[in-house]
């Protein structure tokens, strides 16, 4: 509250000082009375007794403290009265002024409050409804069907390594409950997984689309394009777009490398982004944010062993394209931010 606005309640709720507070108050006044009436009881006494008993000095200072004595004692009263009564209006203009200030302030706070409460309400229900759309748009991947993809094809070779089937000799026993939804499908092409890590550049980008939702319907696949999902738009609320790098290129032999396993300075011109700015923030949120921490090292984990499957089937060429895609990009930045290439 500003001293303006102190001084206007003041204003308006309470009493100044000359409401309260009278320049001729009674007690003035019955003081001036009481004064008057001694001094006219000492002028009829002295006219009674013709001044006798003032011809020498003591007898004249007797009368003298006798006549003022009285006076003063009347007005040390009067303005002993008057100074109490001010007094007491000066607190009552205070304590006023205090709980005028106490219900502004209280006042104040409320409004603040209640100003707040809806733009926080709006803000979760903005996140709410995004959060619903994005459901929304993976389940209409995962729901569709494309026929043409699901034809079998010789020449779409499989991004991923199959599972290795359990051998006769193993202990663990094979259950004739049929063929798994799983292996009726066919494999997802290695130009459909690389452009499903892509994602889709527009809402117009079809074949884009067409690619993730092919390559949601594996589960390997699935756990890494959501983990980048997840990574790639929490780093586009600190306005870091993957379009945006421009990293360094490197060999898909050390892309090979880092598949069998290879970390540290060997493979590190795989962190070939080098955006100060972006480095920097990413750093710092890693550092802050313990919600973009975990999801940053659960799709390095992701990454790597969806990696490991796709360098078995792809060729040098493949593995170049792979390395273009926005979720190696990420790979790269977050890679570089938690020390994977030191």
């Amino acid at each position: 509250m500003t001293d303006r606005q102190e001084d206007r309640l003041i204003g308006q709720g309470l009493p100044g000082r000359s409401e309260t507070t009278p320049r001729i108050s009674a007690t003035e006044v019955i003081a001036s009375v009481l004064t008057l009436c001694w001094l006219g009881l000492v002028a009829a006494f002295f006219l009674m007794t013709d001044g006798a008993g003032a011809d020498n000095a003591l007898g004249l200072t007797m009368t003298l403290v006798a006549i003022c004595l009285p006076v003063a004692m009347i007005w040390v009263a009067a303005v002993t009265a008057r100074t109490a009564r001010e007094m007491r209006a000066e607190a009552q203009r205070l304590q006023g002024a205090i709980d005028a200030m106490r219900s502004a302030w209280i006042q104040q706070a409320q409004n603040a409050a209640q100003g707040m409460k809806p733009s926080v309400e709006k803000k979760l229900d903005e996140i709410a409804a995004a959060q619903r759309q994005t459901e929304t748009a993976i389940a209409t991947f995962t729901s569709r069907r494309d026929t043409a993809a699901s034809q079998p094809s010789a020449d779409r070779k499989a991004a991923l390594a199959p599972p290795r089937a359990a051998a006769a000799g193993e202990d663990q026993p094979v259950l004739a409950l049929g063929t798994p939804a799983e292996d009726m499908r066919a494999p997802v092409s290695v130009a459909d997984f690389i452009q499903a890590l892509n994602f889709p550049d527009s809402p117009e980008d079809r074949d884009g689309f067409r690619a993730l939702r092919r390559a949601l319907e594996d589960r390997t696949m699935a756990k890494l394009i959501r983990a980048a999902q997840d990574v790639l738009t929490l780093l586009a609320q600190d306005g870091i777009y993957m379009d945006d790098l421009k990293p360094d290129r490197a060999k898909p032999e050390l892309w090979r490398r880092f598949a069998a396993g290879e970390r540290g300075k060997g493979i590190a011109a795989l962190g070939g982004v080098r955006d100060r700015s972006s480095l920097a923030l990413t750093a710092g949120r890693m550092r802050q944010d313990t919600i973009f921490r975990d999801a940053a090292h659960h799709f390095l984990r992701q990454f790597d062993r969806t990696f490991q499957e796709f360098e078995k089937n792809s060729a040098d060429q493949e593995v170049a394209e792979f390395a273009e895609t926005r979720t190696a990009r990420a790979f790269m930045l977050l890679g570089r931010v938690t020390g994977t290439f030191d």
